[in-house]
């Protein structure tokens, strides 16, 4: 605010109120300037701080990037990565360094400067306006008849008065240019440090566009990347496997690893280990080397940069034979005509596989032509060590298995291309949808989150069979009728396969995310009549269970062994004795549990009567009066999942309905529950995999286990069991799903259940036998869940023996 020249003049009550005024807002804008500019100062130090932490990075990224000298892509990268960082952190100094002249130096001077002259200025004129008021008052006092002082108190009121008038305009205008002043220094200072920020980001901006082309480059190669990382996971897990497995075996027999040499290798080494070589000094010394049959030479080396040493020169000129005559074990003696040669293995076969290899070797020596021979030289830098620890047929399996899945997949209706955007021959699944989808749009799946959408390689993943049921029975065509029902009408036109990803990403969160393109719920009825023409009409079920007294019929379990199965047998072994040793159970429960799983004979397959039953039976009801049209996504849910009708829950679920409601109305259950009294195990596993809860428990406290133990529904007992089901907890009649088994006498659960209990145990305990114990459970659940999926009718079977075999 200004100050009026003539106020000051009077002296009026108005201009010493403004005065008043303007003195408190000068104190209070200088306190607000000076914590800004310490602020300021705050600021900058600490991006001084962090330039200096940002170089220390940029540097860090170029030694990265010289130390993958070898890696062109990396190295690249990291290299264009460090030269923009390095302008960044140039702009970011630049942008401090005008903070520093703008905001902190000119606001600095601005307080230390016009306000301090204001503040000076504002001291005088208090003491002329005081000396004043002190003038005013003995010039009142003065007495009439004392004209000496009459005329001292006049004359010191006129000079005083003449000082303040001058002070007080000088004064208003130092107030007044304060006042104006102020107003350009902050602006201009602000200003001055916004164009840096704007300068900054601009900079930034421009700096990464011109690299932007170059990075979606590399997103582009770094998918391809990472499905290449995947099968070279996937290979050195099996690779791995394999090993594992072939250890356990030979720990188990006490037998030496097998070994094998080939004299057609494709890098010419017919077989390679450690062997023990007799020095020719006379101290005899034996010395452990790096023996390699290769290119019809004997070699051995010490560490991996060491020159090769040539024992044999060529092995047609040589003989080999056992060494007894000598005080160690297991020698043989390699005979050429210039010297002899004394090696001892470790064992007896590995030394008969090392005589068979040398004699293999001499005798593809003389098949050989001579010219042939000497054109090959032995490479003398290094030992080419590629054996392989595959077996010849496990790849021609994992092929056959990967064209099995993707042949019953791909003959579902639709699943010939992409649902998304119609690229032929996809690759790729989104399991909680059932959709198949080429390697791009399953990029843009996986953005979208695990809970709109799972994905997974139909060549690099495994399937579990009801995994591969529940894609089967949906299938692209089926979830394009639900998710683009309305964009016909709405004339929407599909991105194709050579459309841009960011159009293909917009459609896609539109279709699963946003669901734009949903038909009304009426379309539920159409869409069972069009799918479901022959399967099963729309209706819930009602099941009815046989009383296991009167109706079950006696029936008794055959065995056949199964050849080949040492692994599992010795797993199986090893986990009985463990758990005998540690387990709560009593001796009788145990006799009987390993009776059924006998650990000394390995896995067995079952032949069951045909008439026995323990599954609930399912039968239409007469007439269901609701109009499924009219049913609320949840209640369509509830409904669809008893009468076990896949694209319908589906439907319901996109239309919004929860996986994990409750209907009060039927005692709490949920859609899980009402697909376990449905009986079907695809029912379940789609609702698993749409996030339903498998531990949820109704009004009596009863969960999806429980329900699928009452009903004798074992696939589902092995399907929630193998989802983390928690089988502790008993419900409001204080009965877990072991007792309900074994007061049902179903013995197959009760098997699940008691082994699904021991493996806990056993990841609990600690010592050598726990992974065998893991192995066996993993064996004997995949085995169930194998029939559960492909030969349910092996599971109905009801064992009245087993209440006499399981005393509980």
């Amino acid at each position: 605010m200004t100050v009026d020249f003539e106020d000051c003049l009077k002296d009026s009550p108005r201009f010493r109120a403004n005065i008043d005024e303007v003195e408190t807002e000068v104190v209070e804008i200088e306190a607000k300037l000076d914590k800004l500019v310490k602020l300021c100062s705050g600021m900058i130090e600490a991006g001084k701080v962090y330039v200096s932490a940002n170089k220390l990075f940029v540097n860090g990224i170029r030694d990265l990037s010289q130390q993958c000298k070898k890696e062109e892509m990396i190295s690249e990268c990291l290299e264009k990565c460090s030269e923009s960082l390095q302008e960044i952190v140039n702009y970011h100094m630049i942008l401090f360094d005008q903070a520093q002249r703008s905001v902190k130096q000119q606001l600095h001077n601005f307080v230390k400067e016009d306000v301090r002259k204001f503040k000076e200025t504002k001291k005088h004129f208090d003491k002329v306006r005081e000396d004043l008021e002190i003038a005013q008052v003995k010039n009142a006092q003065a007495p009439r008849n004392k004209p000496h002082e009459v005329e001292e108190a006049t004359c010191s009121l006129n000079v005083t008065r003449k000082c303040y008038r001058h002070l007080a305009l000088d004064y208003v205008l130092q107030i007044n240019v304060l006042q104006a002043k102020k107003k350009f220094e902050i602006l201009d200072a602000m200003l001055s440090f916004m164009h840096a920020q704007y300068s900054l980001f601009q900079q930034g901006f421009k700096l990464l566009d011109e690299i932007d082309p170059y990075m979606k480059k590399l997103a582009a190669e770094l998918d391809q990347l990472v499905i290449d990382s995947a099968m070279e996971k996937r290979d050195m897990e099996h690779k791995h496997a394999t090993i594992q497995q072939r250890t356990l075996l030979q720990d188990f027999a006490y037998d030496d690893p097998k070994v094998e040499f080939d004299v057609d290798a494709p890098n010419g080494v017919v077989m390679e280990g450690y062997l023990f070589k007799r020095a020719s000094n006379a101290f005899k010394t034996w010395n452990r080397r790096w023996f390699s049959i290769q290119n019809s030479q004997l070699v051995y080396q010490k560490k991996l940069k060491d020159s090769l040493t040539v024992v044999v020169e060529d092995l047609r000129l040589c003989s080999v034979k056992p060494c007894e005559d000598i005080e160690r074990r297991f020698c043989f003696e390699v005979v050429s005509p210039s010297k002899s040669c004394i090696l001892q293995a470790e064992s007896e076969k590995l030394r008969q596989a090392w005589i068979q290899a040398v004699q293999a070797s001499i005798a593809s020596a003389y098949r050989e032509s001579p010219d042939s021979y000497y054109t090959e030289r032995l490479d003398r830098t290094a030992s080419p060590s590629t054996s392989s620890i595959d077996s010849a047929s496990e790849p021609r399996e994992r092929s056959v298995r990967v064209e099995s899945v993707l042949q019953r997949v791909q003959c579902v209706p639709g699943n010939d291309v992409c649902c998304d955007c119609g690229q032929a021959d996809p690759r790729w699944a989104s399991i909680n949808l059932g959709i198949l989808l080429c390697i791009e749009c399953s990029g843009i799946h996986r953005s979208l989150g695990v809970h709109c959408s799972k994905v997974r390689s139909l060549t690099l993943d495994s399937w579990e069979p009801e995994l591969l049921k529940l894609m089967c029975e949906l299938g692209n065509s089926v979830i394009n009728h639900i998710y683009e029902g309305t964009c016909e009408e709405q004339g929407l036109k599909k991105p194709g396969a050579n459309s841009p990803r960011q159009e293909k990403e917009t459609w896609i969160r539109a279709k699963y995310v946003e669901k734009k393109f949903l038909k009304k719920m009426a379309a539920a009825e159409a869409l069972v009549s069009s799918e479901r023409k022959s399967e099963r009409r729309w209706a819930a079920k009602k099941c009815r269970r046989h009383n296991s007294a009167t109706n079950v019929p006696k029936h008794r379990r055959k065995y056949r062994q199964d050849p080949g199965s040492g692994s599992l047998c010795s797993a199986a072994s090893a986990l009985e004795r463990k758990f005998r040793r540690d387990s709560l159970f009593c001796p009788d429960e145990l006799d009987s549990l390993f009776s059924y799983f006998d650990t000394s004979s390995g896995p067995r397959k079952c032949e069951v009567s045909e008439d026995s039953s323990g599954e609930v039976e399912l039968e239409p009801e007469a007439s269901d009066p609701e109009d499924v049209r009219e049913l609320h996504p949840g209640a369509l849910l509830y409904k669809a999942c008893q009468a076990r009708n896949l694209p319908v829950m589906a439907e319901a679920l996109a239309h919004g309905a929860d996986v994990n409601s409750i209907n009060e109305e039927d005692e709490g259950k949920s859609p899980l529950m009402q697909a376990v009294i449905g009986g079907s195990l695809i029912a379940c596993e789609f609702l698993l995999q749409n996030g339903a809860d498998v531990n949820q428990r109704d009004l009596k406290g009863r969960g999806p286990l429980h329900h699928a133990t009452y009903l004798g529904h074992t696939g589902q007992v092995c399907l929630f069991l193998k989802r983390g089901a928690t089988q502790n907890d008993g419900d409001d009649d204080g009965q877990d799903p072991l007792s309900i088994a074994v007061q049902a006498a179903n013995a197959d659960i009760v098997t699940l259940l008691r082994l699904a209990r021991m493996n806990e145990e056993m990841r609990e305990a600690e010592g050598p036998l726990g992974q065998p114990g893991d192995t066996t459970y993993l064996d004997i659940f995949r085995e169930f869940s194998h029939m559960a999926s492909h030969n349910p009718e092996k599971l109905k079977r009801r064992s009245i023996h087993f209440r006499h075999s399981f005393r509980v």
